[in-house]
């Protein structure tokens, strides 16, 4: 590939505020596309990439989009022993999808040629989220080089604070918004749309897009102008059109059963094995009537066939939804898959739940933990930590095919932060319930919306859990079929509506408010009024599916796991802290240690001690209150003996780091020969506190809490001095 010595150029607008600039022409020349996409003092590199050789072994688009983020962007050094960045962090793969997902439905489905896109942050204001950035540095490059794109796409977050819409919120006002809304689109469209939200109204989310879609034509806007600088021409490609012949052979080849096939079977392994018979029985006449013909010669007839079933399929099932308002599995636009809900079916876990709608099942367990199970985050913003976590597995027996098993994929990333946004604003406040919480979701069947049904079954393991939730949790997935102006909404939509439909919304939420979306359109022209329609279906699905989940469970336990850790928390002193901390933690780890708990102090001198088992909290509750225990005159100790001296008497510690001495004469009633034969190095004797002398010295006495011989000849003057009347035990 040739070096491009063209000119910077750059094109700039105000964006809210802040300078908003594209520049191409300086960075990364080789690349077909390099745009640095700067936003105040954040600044990100998007390369784009085509090889010159076309694939023609493949049936898909060749597209690898990567996000990175340099430490070195926000003047750190990577933590940990090795001082370079490393694999993508889960952050790095979230927004290299929120790149992905909107770009690859306006590359055509034709071209074959290996593209990668990689957005690099190479300079981070920490009030700046570089993520949408990178998207709209992707749909720039993409312009300007020779790969065909469909664009402009641009990409931005909305909040709203107290009211009022905020376009690319800081972080900090994210803190105080109700709502944090990533969306992108074309200057007629809305294509993607990924959040989270405090239970807003369906009404308030149509405004949030409508918000956004103004200010990403001025993105678009600002594309075209830096393309038209450029002025680059796209490079020309082969559309992929399937001879005539082939097609009308295939389509007649399956007629007589595809109708049959598509009103009456309506499970997924059905569907699966005819269509499999399809593409074979097609594959065999395809080859049998043009496999000796000379313009076939190095034709790909498996592919070919393949793709033609397909399409024919696809077309067949599309037009039975908006024809006959039938699904694929005979149900209306708007009915729901049956739902099966149990909890509690894992006794060990801290919570458990299973949750089937049609042929997907989620199962969910959730485990509590303490403030050291925390998931700390160190990028390019400031550490910092999350008490919630929710993880996603999608083994490959769940959709019964074979497949190794090499680490978590990047849709099961997504599809887990999809659920954890679901959900994690439904949790009690930290002080309310410290614990930390890690719900895990494992996908047994999937035919359709596994994401949501993990939102189900998280909120129902929660509340098995005693995770006092504020409220419960649903999710649903919604397809779109539009043909011209006829237009079907599918509620809960199965695997294979979602490859031939036109949308794939997904809406979490409460009773009362959405908590969480995520939308991909493949089609230009979505108008307001069809995903206001959406949008509705979706809530009376909610809806539906809460009043199922409240008669498995209505409300959280009112008590956590046995196998749970449990909190006991107590106050000391400030001026205490240090001591109970004891020097390099040795104190309060030593504590933690002998006792087998956990033990965590805050600045204000709250401590919380977390225990599987009450006696241990006991113990270590008992040991931190004695730690900081003031001594008193006629107080009761246990104390341990860690000195003798013969004649003198015993060195007794009777609160941690403080001794004093048990005189022979406050031993025992009678004369004492040698304190070695009643007492000895490490024995645990009860004392009582009788003086603390002027100079901090204390002393104690054994005998205050003997009974007096009767004939013990001791009268009233052999009462210890500050002897008090009546011996306060602690």
């Amino acid at each position: 590939m040739e070096s491009n010595n063209r000119e910077s150029v750059v094109v700039k607008i105000d964006f809210d505020g802040k300078e908003y600039s594209l520049e191409a022409g300086k960075f990364a020349k080789f690349a077909n596309g390099s745009v640095m996409v700067k936003y105040d003092d954040t600044m990100v590199l998007v390369t784009a990439v085509a090889s010159d050789t076309e694939r023609t072994d493949i049936d898909f688009l060749p597209l690898q989009v990567e996000y990175r983020e340099k430490s070195s962007s926000a003047g750190k050094i990577p933590g940990g022993f090795i001082k370079r960045e490393g694999k993508p962090t889960d952050r790095e793969i979230l927004a290299a999808r929120l790149i992905d997902r909107p770009i690859r439905p306006m590359i055509p489905k034709s071209w074959r040629y290996e593209t990668q896109i990689i957005a690099t942050v190479f300079s981070s204001q920490p009030d700046v989220d570089p993520d949408t950035l990178g998207m709209v540095g992707a749909s720039a490059a993409l312009m300007i080089s020779d790969i065909p794109f469909n664009g402009p796409i641009s990409e931005v977050r909305v909040g709203r604070i107290n009211g009022v819409f905020k376009i690319n919120p800081t972080i900090d006002e994210l803190k105080n918004s109700d709502m944090d809304l990533t969306v992108a689109g074309s200057d007629t469209s809305i294509v993607m749309v990924e959040g989270e939200a405090k239970e807003i109204s369906e009404e308030d989310f149509l405004q949030a897009l409508q918000f956004a879609h103004e200010k990403i034509r001025l993105l678009n806007a600002m594309q075209r102008e830096l393309a038209e600088k450029v002025g680059i021409p796209k490079r020309e490609y082969k559309e992929i059109v399937y001879p005539e012949d082939l097609v009308n052979l295939i389509e007649n080849s399956i007629k007589e059963e595809l109708d049959n096939y598509i009103h009456t079977i309506t499970t997924k392994k059905e569907r699966k094995e005819w269509r499999e018979r399809f593409v074979q029985k097609a594959l065999e006449e395809a080859v049998a009537t043009f496999g000796e013909k000379e313009e076939y010669a190095e034709f790909n007839f498996e592919m070919a066939v393949a793709n033609i079933v397909n399409e024919i399929e696809k077309k067949e099932m599309r037009k039975m939804i908006l024809n006959e308002n039938r699904r694929l599995d005979g149900r209306g636009l708007k009915d729901i898959r049956p739902i099966y809900c149990e909890v509690g079916l894992l006794p060990r876990t801290h919570g458990s739940s299973l949750f089937v709608r049609g042929e997907t099942q989620a199962l969910c367990t959730t485990t509590l933990g303490t403030k050291e199970d925390e998931q700390i985050f160190d990028g390019i913003f400031p550490v910092y930590t999350s008490r919630f976590m929710l993880h996603y597995n999608f083994p490959p027996f769940c959709t019964g095919e074979v497949g190794r098993l090499t680490g978590v994929s990047r849709r099961e990333i997504g599809h887990g932060n999809l659920a954890e946004r679901a959900l994690k604003n439904m949790l009690p406040d930290q002080d309310d319930f410290p614990y930390t919480i890690r719900v895990v979701s494992d996908i047994l069947e999937s035919n359709g919306s596994s994401s949501m049904a993990t939102v189900c079954a998280g909120s129902l393991s929660l509340f098995d859990a005693g995770v006092p939730m504020k409220k419960a949790v649903a999710g649903i997935a919604m397809g779109l079929i539009k043909e011209g102006d006829n237009v079907a909404v599918l509620t809960d939509i199965l695997g294979d509506e979602d490859h031939l439909g036109d949308m794939d919304f997904k809406v979490a939420g409460t009773k009362d408010g959405i908590t969480a979306c995520q939308m991909d359109i493949k089609i230009e022209g979505l108008s307001i009024e069809i995903m206001r329609n959406a949008l509705q279906q979706a809530k009376e699905a909610r809806l539906k599916i809460l009043e199922i989940m409240n008669n498995t469970i209505s409300q959280p336990r009112p008590d956590i796991s046995p196998y749970a850790p449990r909190y006991t928390t107590i106050k000391i002193p400030t001026d205490m802290i240090g001591l109970v901390i004891g020097p390099g933690g040795e104190t309060i780890r030593s504590i933690a240690k002998e006792t087998n708990t956990s033990i965590y102090i805050e600045e204000d001198g709250t401590v919380q001690i977390a225990a599987t088992c009450k006696e241990d909290s006991q113990r270590a509750k008992e040991m931190i209150e004695n730690l900081v225990r003031k001594p008193e005159v006629g107080d009761v100790y246990k104390g341990e003996v860690k000195e003798i001296r013969e004649g003198l008497g015993a060195i007794v510690e009777f609160l941690p780091k403080k001794t004093g001495l048990l005189h022979i004469s406050h031993i025992d009633y009678k004369k004492i020969n040698r304190i070695s034969d009643i007492l000895n190095v490490g024995d645990k004797v009860d004392v009582m506190l009788i003086e603390i002398t002027a100079d901090g010295k204390y002393k104690l006495s054994r005998k205050a809490l003997l009974p007096k011989p009767e004939h013990s000849g001791v009268g009233p003057s052999s009462r210890p001095r500050n002897y008090p009347q009546q011996n306060r035990v602690r």
